[in-house]
């Protein structure tokens, strides 16, 4: 289930987040949309780096009944690569989510031997979706 949390004015269908989500995990998860100053401000206190970016996931500590984690999204990042790589600003929400709930999952495509990557392709192809956020930067 998801928690949303939509901070913007924009609105999406979340039926693919949805489908996916109950697809990767029983967990609720929530979901934070947001603006380029907000998850700038997020990057800069958590991670100490000092700018927007597109995606970012928080899992949360395990135990009985605790939701899986928080999600947060600049849906000013979603509406640009959308529009530079030519699809819907949907499909691109949904990939970067796609790319939140794997690290919410435990995986890190920065350490492992591709598996995220492998997993993010095989979800991306089964919501027929395009270029996962990974296939993308790592070419």
């Amino acid at each position: 289930m998801i928690d949303l949390d939509n901070r913007t004015e924009k609105k999406y269908d979340f039926e693919t987040i949805k489908a996916i989500a109950i697809s990767l995990s029983p967990l609720e998860v929530e979901l934070i949309l947001t603006h380029n100053d907000e998850i700038a401000q997020i990057n800069r206190e958590f991670r100490g780096i000092d700018k927007s970016t597109d995606v970012l996931s928080f899992p949360n500590d395990p135990f009985p009944g605790a939701p899986l984690g928080t999600i947060v999204i600049s849906v000013d990042k979603v509406s640009e690569i959308a529009t530079q790589l030519g699809h819907s600003e949907n499909d691109e929400l949904t990939l970067l989510f796609i790319h939140g709930m794997l690290h919410l999952l435990g995986m890190d495509h920065e350490v492992d031997q591709g598996e995220m990557r492998t997993k993010e392709e095989s979800i991306v192809r089964e919501f027929t979706l395009p270029l996962s956020l990974i296939v993308r930067t790592q070419g």
